[in-house]
């Protein structure tokens, strides 16, 4: 598996040609990896991209003009080589594109051209997403991050922000279905705060994923157990997950910014219509981006 590094003075970027996926981020001033290294015993992935899928469909099956496709958990991105872009002469930056072949369009009806990028910029990775429709139709998509974060669960914390302030109160937090779905459940639970910090547990990820919708924070900080920062990610988009694997006691936390999220377990299962989900006329771009800094 061919990987690409980016350096500078602050951090080692690591980045595989395979699912264009991040796969280490070392602090230069310690040397300390700050991703999760993949072990298959908790999670074999470190940061995937999920594309074009966000969580699942229903049944594992959405429909798009009278035909029925289906798909895997968090699409196929993350399980396809990218080809590294070239032209792009810049020290501190990697790309990668995907385009549709003839096996993504069996799970998938749309031609379209994946774009991800890679910048170094001082203490802070930021990572590019662009989705061209090269389609003749209109196009429907979600994409979302998925990056694994190395720390002591049950004695970490998270931090959240809006607007550069720091989020006091509670947090709404919409549940998974507990049937192995896959699916959002209408239960909410609330996530309660002491000066803006979760304190995380095996226990927190009982039901899954917190999937918090609505913008109620655009960065998430990392704290180690006495409640030093680690690293923040930053971003626009509309919801996010926490996750750490149900039940397996796993020394990481990702922190995901999302462009979409799984259907609802009473969801029709119309392509068109999934909540979250974005909407490209033929030959527009779609182009977000976000960001890790890394603290120390």
């Amino acid at each position: 598996m061919a990987e690409f590094i980016l350096r500078n003075e602050k951090l080692q970027l690591t980045v595989a040609e395979h699912g264009a996926e991040i796969r280490s981020l070392v602090r230069s001033s310690d040397g300390r990896e700050m991703m999760w290294q993949a072990d298959p015993v908790f999670w074999g992935r470190t940061s995937p991209i999920l594309f074009p899928l966000v969580g699942n469909y229903r049944d594992k099956t959405s429909y798009y003009d009278g035909k029925a496709y289906q798909m895997s958990q968090h699409g196929f991105a993350r399980d396809m080589d990218f080809v590294p872009e070239q032209g792009r002469a810049a020290e501190n930056e990697l790309w990668f594109v995907l385009t549709d072949a003839e096996a993504t369009q069996e799970k998938y009806p749309f031609a379209f051209r994946l774009t991800v990028g890679y910048e170094l910029q001082g203490d802070t990775v930021i990572v590019h997403w662009k989705v061209k429709n090269t389609d003749a139709r209109k196009m429907y998509f979600s994409i979302g991050g998925h990056p694994a974060f190395g720390c002591d669960l049950n004695r970490s914390y998270l931090l959240f922000e809006k607007n550069g302030q720091t989020v006091t109160e509670a947090l709404t937090c919409n549940v998974i279905e507990g049937d192995g779905s896959g699916c959002l459940s209408d239960r909410q639970k609330k996530l309660d705060l002491s000066a803006g910090c979760l304190a995380m547990s095996d226990a927190l990820f009982a039901e899954d994923a917190l999937i918090i919708e609505d913008q109620q924070a655009d960065a998430v900080t990392l704290l180690d157990a006495e409640k030093k920062q680690l690293l923040t990610v930053s971003f626009e988009a509309p919801l996010f997950g926490i996750w750490s694997p149900v039940g397996k006691h796993a020394p990481f936390v990702c922190i995901e910014p999302w462009y979409g999220r799984c259907d609802r377990v009473d969801f029709g299962q119309a392509l068109e219509e999934r909540e979250y989900g974005n909407v490209l006329e033929s030959g527009e771009e779609f182009s977000v981006s976000y960001q890790i800094r890394v603290w120390g």
